[in-house]
């Protein structure tokens, strides 16, 4: 018996429709690419061009409509995901909802509620979970290699101390609902903390920005701790000043061993260098880039190199996505979780502005 299939509708062209998630989409053979909401086609940027065969819409609204459209996927910025999914859910259509879910908590609960009523599925696309790193990671916290986790750090630097030119066709260094650094890189770090490690039971944050020149007011930069009633501080840290040959990523100790990790994860760098989900080499790293354990053996600290798993990559996303519209998966990343996201980064803005740890 053939395998269900859902038509997809991508709302937003531009470089997250094109990166994160249409590649991805075309290699789940249950999801169709089936529209997408274009506002203004150009000669050399036509989403029809792009993908023959699809249809083309110029705004949500007409797409919704379209009873031969299963599922939603909003790439716009975030200050627009709550009226966007609002209107495909109660379209009756399942939605992802590209990170940050929603600026607010309040507006997350209420689009999660809203697809409970609908009896529709609510992702928020947590792709993250799916890095290599990451993964490599959990495996070896899940297999105790660290022992009891008493220290976790997980950072996202860069160094870019020069304020970024004003383009207004990116809403990533812009002072909006939903913008800034703990939204736009914050909830990568804490989701993956979430989930592997569960929700914390206190926060304390210091939120705001490194550049010595910042006219917009733009918070570039972040530093949030979370505390757990066993002991476990968590450190997540994005910065624009750190001049660094190799930045950082993890850095998590444990009663029976240490790991470390430097670099991100490869597969944005390669899929902004024109690789392609299928292509050979993608998702996997070169030996150089891969993280140490340290364990004590005989009372002395012996270090050994952790090859970086063969990654699922960000396929994965998808194919758990379509597992879940069969009835045959949880989601790969749900609206509830998402939505205990927002609620730490709005705990650690409180926390940033009033010099608090506050209580989740």
């Amino acid at each position: 018996m053939a395998s269900q299939s859902w038509n997809v509708g991508v709302v937003g062209y531009g470089f997250s429709a094109k990166t994160f998630h249409i590649p991805f989409v075309q290699q789940v053979p249950e999801l169709n690419l089936y529209a997408v909401v274009q506002r203004t086609p150009k000669p050399d940027d036509d989403a029809e061009k792009d993908h023959p065969g699809i249809k083309s819409y110029r705004s949500t609204e007409d797409m919704v409509k379209d009873s031969a459209v299963d599922v939603v996927i909003i790439t716009t910025a975030p200050d627009s995901h709550f009226e966007l999914a609002k209107l495909a859910l109660e379209s009756g259509k399942h939605v992802v909802v590209e990170k940050p879910f929603t600026p607010t908590y309040k507006e997350a609960a209420e689009l999660n509620d809203i697809a409970k009523k609908q009896n529709k599925l609510l992702a928020v696309y947590q792709n993250r979970r799916w890095d290599a790193d990451f993964v490599t990671l959990s495996k070896l916290v899940k297999n105790n290699s660290l022992g009891r986790v008493v220290e976790y750090h997980t950072h996202f630097d860069r160094h870019r101390p020069q304020e970024p030119s004003a383009d207004a066709s990116k809403w990533k260094n812009k002072v909006i609902p939903g913008g800034s650094a703990i939204y736009d890189l914050g909830t990568h770090l804490l989701d993956q903390a979430v989930q592997l490690l569960g929700m914390p039971d206190r926060v304390t944050a210091f939120i705001g920005s490194q550049r010595r020149v910042n006219t917009s007011g733009f918070e570039d930069s972040f530093t949030v701790l979370l505390h757990y009633k066993s002991g476990l501080m968590v450190t997540a840290k994005a910065g624009v000043v750190s001049a660094e040959e190799k930045q950082l990523r993890f850095w998590v100790r444990g009663e029976e061993g240490t790991f470390k990790k430097f670099h991100l994860d490869c597969q944005e760098e390669q899929l902004k260098g024109g690789m392609k989900p299928t292509d050979n080499g993608y998702g996997r790293e070169s030996s150089e880039r891969y993280g140490t354990l340290t364990t004590i053996k005989n009372g002395s600290p012996v270090k050994e190199v952790v090859p970086t798993v063969e990654p699922p990559t960000y396929t994965e996303y998808y194919r758990k996505l379509a597992r879940a519209l069969a009835g045959q998966g949880d989601l790969p990343a749900s609206g509830t979780e998402a939505a205990q996201v927002i609620r730490l980064i709005e705990l650690a803005k409180e926390s940033s502005k009033t010099g608090r740890t506050l209580d989740v």
